[in-house]
Formats: C-alpha cells, sequence, structure tokens
C-alpha cells in the first residue's frame, strides 16, 4: 500500500468481487463447509492498522475487526515483532503437561486485571466457546449443582455445551438437539424492546424479578443453580446494553441463593468498551469471567478466569492441549501492553466520538430508531417504525451490502442491528469517514 492508497481509503478498483476473488470463493465453496456464514464476497489479501487490501487490490476501512478480534488492529508492528521472536523459541510445548513462562506470566496478569479483590486463577483455551465450556463445567463441578440459566439474545459459542446457553438465533440451535440438559433461559435487560412489554423506571427490573418469580417458582429450583450465565453487553445478539441495575440485581439474585455469576465477556472484554472488561462498568465482581476475540489480537486464544475459591478442580479434570500456546501468550502480553499504554483511552474518546456521529445521523434517517453501547461497541437498531419498533431486518443486510460495495466493512447483529467494532485504534477521521459513507447509502436507500 502506498501512502497515496492510505491518505484514500477506502479505494474500491476492481467490480467486487473482483477476479482473482471470484476464483478463490469458487474454490472455497467448492470445498469448505456450508455452515460458515459469509455475509459479502470479501477475499482478504493483508490487513494493516484498520485497513483491509483484498486480493484484487481494493482498500477498505475495516470495522469489523476480525469479528471484534484484532484489537490492536491488523499485524500491529509490537505484535507481529512478540509472535517472530517467541516462534523463535518455542511453538508448542502443551501447558497442560509442561511449564513455560508466556503461560504463567500470562495467567498472573489476567488474574491481576479481574474485577474485584479476591484471588483469581485462570484456565487456557483456544476460542471463545472453549472457555464458555471450561466455566460451564466448573460451575457444576464447585457447586455440586445441575441447573443453568443464562439469557434470550445471548451468544456464548457454538459446541454443545455453550450452544445450550446460546439463545439468540434458532438456526444456531435447529437439528443439533437434544441439547445439554440442566438449561433454563431468562429475559435480558433489554429496555429498547422490553421482553416483558414494560417500561425502564416502573419496572422495578421485571426481567430479574422474572427469574424469581417465575422460574423459581415454577420450573427450577434455586438451591439446584450453579450459576448464571451471562454477558455484560450482548454481542451477537445485538450490542444490547442493559441498565446499570440488572447486573447489580441479578448479582444480588446470585448471592442470595448461591448460585455462581459467570460474566461472558468473550466480545465485550480487553478494552474494547474503554474498560478492560465490560462488567466494570456496572461495578459487579464476577465469579468466573470468560474471554477470548480481543486477548491476543487476532491469535487463538481462551481463557477462563476464575476466583482462587472457586477453581477447585483436581488434577486431569480439564485440560486443553494447545489451550495457552506460547505463541499466543506473548501476543495476549503484549496486547494488554498496548490497551493499557493508550488503546482502552483512544476506544473510550472514539467510541464518544463515534456514538456522538451516529446519533446525528439518527436525527437525520427515520430507519434508524436506535444508537447504542458503550467505547468501540457500539451499534444501531434498524426499524421500520420508531414507534411500534419493528425490525427492519432486510433494510439493514441491504446496507451492509451496499456499504461493503463502498469499501467500508460492517457486521450485522441482532434482528435488525449494525455494529461498529473497529480496531482500538481508529482515529476520529475513521470513525468520520465511515460515518459518511453510511450516510450516503442510507439516502440512497431512501431516495
Amino acid at each position: 500500500m502506498t501512502y497515496q492508497e492510505l491518505v484514500q481509503i477506502p479505494m474500491i478498483k476492481t467490480m467486487l468481487p473482483g477476479p482473482i476473488a471470484s476464483r478463490i470463493i469458487a474454490q472455497d465453496e467448492e470445498y469448505t463447509s456450508p455452515s460458515y456464514t459469509r455475509f459479502y464476497p470479501l477475499v482478504v489479501r493483508r490487513g494493516k492498522g484498520a485497513i483491509i487490501e483484498d486480493v484484487d487490490g481494493n482498500l477498505f476501512l475495516d470495522f469489523t475487526s476480525g469479528i471484534a478480534v484484532c484489537s490492536t488492529g491488523h499485524c500491529h508492528p509490537r505484535i507481529v515483532d512478540a509472535i517472530k521472536k517467541q516462534s523463535e523459541l518455542l511453538l508448542h510445548m502443551s501447558g497442560t503437561d509442561f511449564y513455560y513462562a508466556p503461560q504463567a506470566d500470562l495467567a498472573k496478569k489476567l488474574a491481576l486485571l479481574a474485577p474485584g479483590t479476591s484471588p483469581k486463577k485462570v484456565f487456557f483455551a483456544n476460542s471463545g466457546t472453549e472457555s464458555v465450556e471450561a466455566a460451564f463445567k466448573l460451575a457444576r463441578y464447585h457447586t455440586k449443582r445441575k441447573q443453568i440459566i443464562s439469557f434470550f439474545g445471548g451468544f456464548h459459542g457454538r459446541t454443545m455445551g455453550s450452544l445450550s446457553l446460546t439463545a439468540s438465533k434458532t438456526i444456531q440451535r435447529k437439528g443439533f438437539g437434544p441439547l445439554i440438559p440442566g438449561v433454563s433461559h431468562a429475559p435480558f435487560g433489554n429496555c429498547y424492546r422490553c421482553p416483558v412489554n414494560m417500561t425502564f423506571g416502573t419496572c422495578g427490573i421485571a426481567c430479574v424479578e422474572s427469574i424469581e418469580k417465575q422460574l423459581f417458582r415454577h420450573t427450577v429450583s434455586p438451591d439446584e443453580v450453579a450459576a448464571f450465565v451471562v454477558e455484560p453487553i450482548q454481542g451477537e445478539g445485538g450490542y444490547v446494553v442493559p441498565p446499570l441495575e440488572f447486573h447489580r440485581d441479578l448479582k444480588a439474585l446470585a448471592e442470595k441463593h448461591g448460585i455462581l455469576y459467570i460474566a461472558d465477556e468473550v466480545q465485550s472484554g480487553m478494552g474494547r468498551t474503554g474498560k478492560m472488561f465490560a462488567i466494570e462498568h456496572f461495578g459487579i465482581e464476577p465469579d468466573i469471567i470468560c474471554l477470548a476475540k480481543g486477548i491476543a489480537s487476532g491469535l487463538p486464544l481462551g481463557a477462563m478466569i476464575a476466583k482462587s475459591e472457586i477453581m477447585d478442580w483436581p488434577k486431569g479434570s480439564h485440560a486443553s492441549t494447545f489451550g495457552g500456546n506460547p505463541v499466543a501468550c506473548v501476543a495476549a502480553l503484549e496486547t494488554i501492553t498496548l490497551l493499557e499504554e493508550g488503546l482502552m483511552d483512544n476506544a473510550q474518546h472514539v467510541g464518544e466520538f463515534l456514538f456522538e456521529l451516529l446519533l446525528a445521523l439518527k436525527d437525520k434517517h427515520g430507519l434508524i430508531g436506535d444508537v447504542r453501547g458503550k467505547g468501540l461497541m457500539l451499534a444501531i437498531d434498524l426499524v421500520k417504525n420508531r414507534e411500534s419498533k419493528e425490525p427492519a431486518g432486510v433494510e439493514r443486510d441491504a446496507i451492509v451490502q451496499a456499504c461493503f460495495k463502498k469499501g467500508l466493512l460492517l457486521l450485522g447483529c441482532g434482528l435488525s442491528g449494525i455494529r461498529f467494532c473497529p480496531p482500538l485504534i481508529i482515529k476520529d477521521h475513521e470513525a468520520a469517514t465511515a460515518v459518511k459513507i453510511l450516510d450516503e447509502v442510507l439516502s440512497e436507500l431512501k431516495g
């Protein structure tokens, strides 16, 4: 990429997909699982910062960061340098059977970063779904209880245990039953589309109250519930930010009945919301935290952080061959350093700037019903009518596709949301460019 190209991002030179991309897509579709959800025909050659170059030389402004993974931007030089140095020393030795410094150093760092004053321990995995599976197993082992409660709209992964907790879209569960028994779902604190048809401020946080008044009264005894599994801010389900009282009341209910509080921070954690963990916005110390995505700037790594008194399972009860890989661990350590040196602050600053731009866009375009989020975990919700709040899912899909053709990479979320989860390195002018493109697309759709 030349300097002239870098200052003219995005830059679309060919039809999309271009000729080289078309050949690769054809090969991919012949040999790759049809279950993957490719939403537009992007074939990536390389990435740098917030810029993606496809195989035909088209340049895109990336507001997906690989689904909130590349938190420090694509191929940050300090991350790449850390990976190169470690790869010359040790690629793998399995941290479940042997010791090495990168895993021990990262475990200490995460344990000290986690909210609250309780001592913590860390289990390493390869992904978000694996970290959730580990939390699921640990909660049952520690409490000797079998029941788990998660929330409608939540996404926790696609392997059998985490899928049993997931309640985002039926397509994710259809055809895979029976799932893991002992899982119930409760309404999440979505005040824009209240699941119990009430109004915040007068509802008494009825979604949490319904757990005690409905679930605990009719179907699940609280003394059999091992854990609540909840996203501080729902991710795939719509970037839904609940009111402060939701998590505080849920934590109080958990403590009342001896239920563990598991915060799934796979998408919301690692600085994306302007704090290291999104749950910090709510003043809660979880019993267990699940991490992945942004933890290692693109390398596969998951982590489960639990209070030391809770992580009481014996040797051999749970392990992972590749979890805590030394190369991934050094990438994570450098990622955390970059977050602490300024990227979390940048997420807060640029997030506030982007939020205001999106609010102004809402004033201009009636299709936008809601703007929500924290830091650089933001979304707009598209509606056919602001009064009825009927989701405009078809329109959302058309907008994401049109933005792609103009060189802006976005992803949907929930029924009709568009998420903004760019690398945490982005600047105000890049946020302004993204909103300008979105404004053009909305105007063209309207006109």
